[in-house]
């Protein structure tokens, strides 16, 4: 079963063709990979994927449900969620609040019931709360819970990011450069974690990474960017030795 189809999709901006006739599947409860050097068009795609950007041309469907034309909140609510490459935390919330906040694309108690503190709006803070404390738990900053998120560590933040994503009760979870600024353990308790989450939230999971140790370790199906276009895709072994792809990154060497 397909949970995430990206099918001729172009995005250009004026003359500026960041993605060229793109296409891939990501099979439900996978965990996929889309890589490139720089400049590639990794983040385009997941913009367009999570409708910060339109496309210009092409279609990307979550499930059989197209997401071409619908806001951010949109997507977020049929069930797609992201964390960014650049946190994007509330750092003078708790970390409770942060993920809480998460949440409210699930909520359904309006503002009347907010300010009038019905047993609806009591009954649904319980639950969010129940809910976000789970989400913490799973990605084991549980000891973190009433801390100002400018004050955890930064490997601690990045966690707490998925936290927020989870919170939203996602069928599929982008991660934008897990990775970034983690040392060595943090990235083995992130492979760890990804794993984990897939199976105990029954996801599926597309990452952009640039760490190619951990590209190799946690990918089922990669797919290969470079200059908007697609030049490799398949299992981490053959992808990272396929010759178009090593170019890619490292540039071809000069004759003479």
């Amino acid at each position: 079963m397909t949970a995430l189809t990206v099918r001729n999709v172009t995005l250009r901006f004026g003359g500026l063709v960041a993605v060229n006739d793109l296409s891939f599947t990501v099979e439900a409860n996978a965990i996929a990979s889309l890589i490139g050097p720089n400049g590639a068009g990794k983040t385009s795609v997941f913009n367009m994927i999570t409708g910060f950007y339109q496309p210009t041309s092409g279609q990307i469907a979550l499930g059989d449900v197209s997401l071409v034309g619908k806001k951010p909140s949109q997507i977020t609510r049929i069930g797609l969620a992201r964390t960014f490459q650049n946190l994007r935390l509330f750092p003078n919330l708790t970390v409770l609040d942060n993920v809480k906040s998460g949440m409210h694309s699930r909520t359904s108690q309006g503002v009347w019931g907010a300010l009038l503190q019905t047993k609806g709006q009591r009954q649904e803070e319980k639950r969010i709360e129940e809910v976000a404390y789970a989400c913490i738990a799973a990605v084991g900053i549980g000891q973190y819970a009433r801390r100002a998120a400018k004050n955890l560590p930064y490997g601690a933040q990045r966690y707490l990011e998925i936290a927020r994503a989870l919170a939203t009760q996602p069928q599929v979870l982008l991660l934008d450069e897990p990775g970034a600024g983690l040392n060595y353990e943090e990235k083995e308790h992130l492979i760890e974690l990804i794993r984990r989450i897939r199976d105990e939230y029954k996801l599926t999971v597309l990452i952009i990474e640039h760490d190619m140790g951990l590209i190799k370790r946690i990918s089922e199906k990669v797919t290969v960017l470079d200059y908007g276009q697609k030049i490799a895709e398949g299992e981490p072994h053959e992808v990272l030795n396929n010759p178009k792809v090593i170019e890619a990154y490292l540039g071809k060497e000069e004759v003479g």
